[in-house]
């Protein structure tokens, strides 16, 4: 027996009575009524199912599988009868967002012949992608203008059931996917297009449409957009994260974006200064490192351990001190919670491979990495101390130079 679409006949039907056909438990343990007859409104055109509740038992999610329509239940429902409630709130704003679209997509079409690929209907926002690889704002702007005139003018939306060989009466917005029972949403004299999903009896009921924004995608224009409750919404957040930055920045709403570029200038100003300042404090702890130099038979040692510092001022660090003397070999080993990096460099004048020289090293902590002739790093486990690490490494490198 097939189920009787109530959604159809009246899509502003909120509860209603029902027999149950059968109660059964998918392949994935859920449970599910089939009725025969329902309010509710199974995913599918682009639209999300509706939810609610049978004999007070909750409807989370509603499919049309095998020419039968799920309703799909917290908790077993074993009876003859039911009374059913959908969430209208959920199922009004579904209604709004979709005839929006077919408004939005219209205006579209009609205006710049710009095709609708595709429809998203979201938790907060709603997508079409326009069959179009560019768009200008002056064209968002006037579609948004035309599709709230349209919302305004308060027009029937109205509801026709037609065969295939009728189609070529009606001037169809895109092919209608379907050979059997053909529903088409008409808008007189803007749209007719075939959806199965609900929709208000007028435009009015729609409220309002507001474009938020667009990007490309593939080939194709996102347009990001939102419609009646949610255009509300929208205003309500944005205009609470306005009067916090007004809070924030001590400025007028008309100033923020000149408050807030002024302020990232400055961030980036300070962020310059602050790479030249490290890279002076960089030079002249060169210097000191260089000052403490242990002095062996053919080169002088510069070795040091730290925590948590950067690997990439490290190797500045090490490149700061091999290049502003001669005869030394740096060794640095870098400390974090669970880890440790090496990084080693040479002189010109000091004959040694620090590529080689750390694949011997690396070893020591089950590490990896690579490098020069003249500097390398790694990094590996914490499988011994730092400290241990650099005696280890001054051993190698003593074999190294020594022969």
């Amino acid at each position: 027996m097939i189920t009787e679409k109530l959604y159809y006949q009246d899509s502003t039907i909120r509860s209603f009575s029902a027999q149950i056909l059968h109660s059964e438990q998918d392949d994935h343990g859920r449970f599910y009524v089939v009725l025969d007859k329902t309010v509710f409104y199974p995913t599918g055109g682009g639209q999300p199912h509706d939810t609610g509740t049978l004999n007070d038992v909750r409807v989370y999610n509603v499919e049309e599988k095998n020419g039968e329509i799920r309703h799909y239940t917290d908790t077993f429902l074993e009876a003859e009868h039911c009374t059913g409630e959908i969430d209208w709130e959920r199922r009004f704003d579904h209604m709004q967002q979709h005839a929006g679209q077919h408004i939005l997509s219209a205006a579209f079409e009609n205006m710049y012949g710009y095709r609708t690929v595709s429809f998203h209907l979201g938790t907060e926002t709603c997508t079409i992608d326009l069959e179009v690889s560019g768009i200008h704002e002056e064209e968002v702007s006037r579609v948004e203008e035309k599709a709230n005139d349209v919302i305004l003018e308060n027009r029937p939306i109205q509801i026709r059931w037609v065969t295939e060989e009728e189609l070529h009466k009606f001037p169809l917005r895109k092919e209608v996917s379907v050979s059997e029972n053909i529903r088409l949403v008409i808008i007189p004299d803007f749209d007719h297009n075939g959806c199965g999903g609900t929709h208000p009896n007028k435009t009015g009921q729609v409220g309002s449409i507001k474009l938020l924004h667009w990007e490309r995608q593939k080939k194709n224009i996102r347009v990001h957009f939102v419609c009646g409750s949610r255009v509300l919404k929208q205003l309500q957040d944005k205009h609470r994260v306005i009067q916090g930055l007004i809070t924030f920045l001590n400025a007028p709403q008309q100033d923020l974006e000149a408050s807030a570029s002024h302020i990232l200038e400055q961030q980036k100003n300070l962020e310059k200064t602050n790479e030249q300042l490290q890279a002076e404090l960089l030079v002249y702890e060169a210097q000191n490192l260089i000052e403490q130099a242990v002095v062996k038979d053919t080169y002088k040692l510069v070795k040091k351990t730290c925590r948590d510092r950067p690997v990439k001022k490290l190797q500045q660090l090490a490149v700061n001190v091999t290049q502003s003397t001669n005869k030394t070999l740096t060794l640095f080993v870098n400390e974090s919670e669970t880890k440790l990096q090496v990084v080693c460099a040479r002189s010109n004048d000091v004959d040694i491979n620090m590529k080689e020289f750390i694949t011997q090293i690396l070893p020591m902590i089950n590490g990896k990495g690579g490098g020069s002739k003249t500097i390398a790093q790694g990094g590996g486990d914490k499988m011994l101390s730092p400290e241990k690490l650099i005696v280890e490494m001054v051993r190698v490198a003593d074999d190294l130079l020594t022969g």
